[in-house]
């Protein structure tokens, strides 16, 4: 595991954004990508690359790492409406994948996604955030290491952290971290003094109550974090 310190969250972004950019170039490219604050500098950059002809995701191929049960792809806090309205619908790629959380059977609903991943040979690239749990996806404390697509029961301390945009569903589809741990590369990023606990948590003992320590295990993955984020280093 390799960390990367940068000045802020715009650096940060950009940091990301040059990596995700030299991988697309090179080769066609699945990627896992997440939700929530974190990587929205980071698909505004990107829309912005494709708008002015630098880039072309004509073979890119996306997974999203999570959606909540129960909220439709119009509902604005579901992550096909974030998705769709902050990158997928603004640039050309090949195919995107977001699980059904509308699904009547969840159960096959993971099933079919995680097939669906395997059908298109895994993981090339996954973009992480980390919750202040340590969480990475939806994987919450506890979940095993071996996990593969799955609902998963929200924590209070993800609830909490997503109460700002109101009372939310306590349960979520997610990527497994075994799906995750297959992936060629990971990038974790982290901005802000709020993640700093979560990143030292993450360095300490490899345990399934901080499901993002396993990170150390993989063979690349680069961690790429502000100072603030990084101020127990």
């Amino acid at each position: 595991m390799r960390i990367t310190e940068v000045a802020n969250y715009t650096s940060m972004s950009e940091k990301a954004e040059k990596i995700i950019l030299r991988e697309v170039r090179e080769r066609p490219l699945i990627m896992a990508l997440p939700t929530g604050s974190t990587p929205e500098m980071l698909y505004s950059m990107l829309v912005e690359e494709y708008k002015r002809g630098k880039v072309n995701f004509s073979e890119v191929v996306t997974f999203n790492l999570d959606e909540y049960v129960g909220l439709s792809p119009a509902n604005p806090n579901s992550y096909h409406y974030y998705m769709n309205e902050r990158f997928l619908k603004h640039v050309n790629v090949s195919e995107s994948y977001i699980p059904d959380g509308m699904a009547q059977d969840l159960e096959k609903e993971c099933a079919d996604y995680e097939n669906k991943i395997k059908r298109e040979g895994g993981i090339d690239l996954a973009i992480l955030g980390i919750g202040g749990n340590g969480h990475i996806a939806f994987n919450e404390p506890g979940t095993s290491f071996e996990s593969r697509t799955h609902v998963v029961k929200l924590s209070a301390d993800t609830l909490k952290e997503n109460s700002r945009f109101g009372e939310m569903p306590n349960r979520a589809i997610t990527m497994g971290i075994g799906t995750l741990m297959c992936a060629r590369k990971i990038i974790l990023l982290a901005s802000g003094k709020k993640k700093a606990r979560a990143l030292k948590m993450m360095m300490g003992a490899i345990t399934e109550e901080v499901p993002a320590s396993v990170l150390q295990k993989h063979s690349d993955c680069k961690i790429i974090a502000d100072g603030e984020a990084l101020r127990f280093f």
